[in-house]
């Protein structure tokens, strides 16, 4: 059963509330969206359909052409569509007025439907009635913004399988196995005179141990989860002209970095946004590293650094035209406790670089040449074997990625091994139920079956209003 606090929500839930659900900007079509008791009521008193006809008399599921009047002034030609509780995306009684895309002409529409009663939403509030009305659980509320940010087709497959309801599933099934060990123990724990039979014990350690290898499966592909939901932030460095910008515009496939023979043009880091095989790369082309010879080169550096610092993962280059300096061997020393893959670039020049040392100093080494574009994939190939280290998933089938779950899944299983352990250390049956009921807690959190008003607010403040 879902418990929520509703007097500690920041705003009420009686009320009918308002947002544009467009994206801000010039567009074809802008959405003004109404939810609550009042929506229909406040939607008759803004609209005015052929021969008349207002909101509260229309069907439901059903798309209206009409004038939204002000005083009797025309604002604009809009269609009205009427979606009745609880058969909407809220459970309450949906109003949309679809009207030209224009900010002026939607602010002025928002601003009279909340003349006449509605109240502003707070982002993410429909989301939330959706998720409060029973509609559906926290899990499938956090996938809809993981749906709109979704910057690769795996990151959307991965948001919608979460949305269709596939965690959460998942997570229930686990919850039921959890729940039939306790009703056996806490029988037991009622009425002792009743000892618990060995082959009941049995069959309880074997329940655990089947729930916990339910939830190393979830967790194994967590971490690839994560990533195709959030990205990951991945670094180019090296010294001065070594094909940096180079590298950058061919994994970009368009000249984004301005590319010279003139050694420190980048001055500045440029920072980008990559689908590589369904992976978002935030990918960032830094500075040359070097010994820096005034103020600007100085600071050129230290950003270089501090991006290099914050990465998940490295690409230092090489040029494959000339020997390692003192400058490469520094570097080396920087990235040595970092995730890195080492890349021999202008493999098109007669080599002079000795490959023994770079071999010797990292585990991944790709040559390849940025300006001719050639052995690039083998890069993007290493990219992704880091990621899904050797394993590359189907994001249908991947269904953990956000950090919260994975938190809460790592402290059931945390809760479970050590139900496991007081089982075959035969302690009081009191030690594994409460164990056990902590583990279906932090079940219960990742579903929202007992949320705080508090973690409403910080999972919907990252929502859009109109969302």
């Amino acid at each position: 059963m879902l418990w929520v606090n509703l007097e500690m929500l920041t705003d009420s839930f009686d009320d009918t509330i308002a947002a544009i659900s467009t994206a801000v900007g010039e567009g074809a079509v802008g959405i003004v969206r109404l939810s609550g008791t009042k929506a229909l009521v406040i939607a008759d008193a803004v609209f005015t359909g052929e021969k008349g006809l207002k909101p509260s008399g229309f069907k439901t599921y059903t798309m209206h052409y009409g004038k939204i009047l002000q005083a009797g002034q025309m604002l604009d030609e809009v269609i009205l569509t009427i979606m009745r509780a609880p058969h909407s995306y809220t459970r309450e009684d949906v109003v949309e007025i679809n009207c030209h895309g224009g900010i002026v002409a939607l602010r002025k529409i928002l601003d009279l439907v909340l003349e006449n009663g509605c109240r502003l939403a707070s982002p993410g509030e429909f989301t939330r009635r959706a998720f409060l009305n029973g509609r559906i659980d926290l899990a499938q509320a956090e996938a809809v913004i993981d749906i709109i940010r979704a910057k690769t087709d795996s990151a959307l497959k991965l948001s919608l399988g979460q949305l269709k309801g596939v965690l959460s599933k998942e997570i229930d099934k686990i919850r039921q196995l959890l729940l039939n060990i306790l009703v056996v123990l806490e029988a037991n724990i009622d009425f002792p005179e009743e000892d618990i039979k060995q082959q009941d014990m049995a069959g309880i350690s074997q329940s655990l141990n089947v729930i916990r290898g339910q939830l190393n499966s979830l967790l194994d592909n967590a971490r690839s989860g994560n990533i195709l939901r959030d990205g990951i932030h991945v670094v180019i460095c090296g010294k001065p002209n070594v094909g940096k910008s180079s590298l950058l515009n061919a994994l970009l496939k368009k000249e984004r970095a301005i590319v010279t023979s003139i050694a420190g043009t980048t001055r500045d880091s440029i920072e980008e946004l990559i689908d590589i095989k369904g992976i978002p790369v935030r990918i960032v082309d830094t500075a040359g590293i070097l010994k820096p010879r005034g103020l600007v080169e100085k600071e050129a550096v230290s950003r270089a650094k501090t991006h290099i610092r914050c990465a998940d993962l490295v690409i230092i280059l090489f040029d494959a035209s000339r020997k390692l300096e003192n400058d490469d061997r520094e570097l080396i020393k920087e990235v040595r406790n970092k995730n890195v893959i080492a890349v021999i670039n202008k493999i098109d020049l007669k080599a002079r670089i000795r490959k023994e040392e770079i071999l010797k100093a990292f585990h991944k080494v790709v040559e390849l040449s940025a300006k001719k574009a050639r052995n690039i994939n083998l890069l993007e190939d290493a990219l992704c074997e880091f990621v899904y280290q050797g394993r590359l998933p189907n994001p249908e089938f991947m269904l953990v990625s956000s950090l919260r779950h994975i938190s809460a899944l790592k402290e059931t299983q945390k809760l479970l091994s050590n139900a496991a352990s007081a089982l075959v250390n035969k302690l009081p049956l009191e030690f594994i139920t409460q164990d056990l009921k902590d583990a279906s807690v932090y079940l219960d959190k990742i579903l929202g079956k007992d949320s705080s008003a508090e973690l409403l607010d910080r999972i919907f403040a990252d929502f859009c209003i109109g969302k």
